[in-house]
């Protein structure tokens, strides 16, 4: 159980990395206007996709580090 939890807190560490910069890149990056109307191409209620995988790789991340802290992961 806890080689699993491992595995999952890399997997979401290296999802959360690679999420975050798509991300950064299309929120604040050279190309990006700074602003994005709601409904654009690309968008999901007015935000790219990559800002909700970064979310989802967060709590990911922090469900797989709290059950390797709880210590009960055996």
């Amino acid at each position: 159980m806890k080689r699993a939890l491992q595995l999952i807190l890399a997997i979401g560490i290296v999802g959360a990395a690679f999420s975050g910069t798509l991300t950064y890149r299309e929120l604040c990056g050279a190309a990006s206007t700074g602003c994005t109307m709601g409904g654009a191409p690309g968008t999901i209620l007015g935000y790219p996709a990559c800002v909700y995988g970064l979310i989802m790789y967060l709590i990911v991340t922090a469900v797989a580090a709290l059950g390797l802290a709880s210590g009960r992961a055996s």
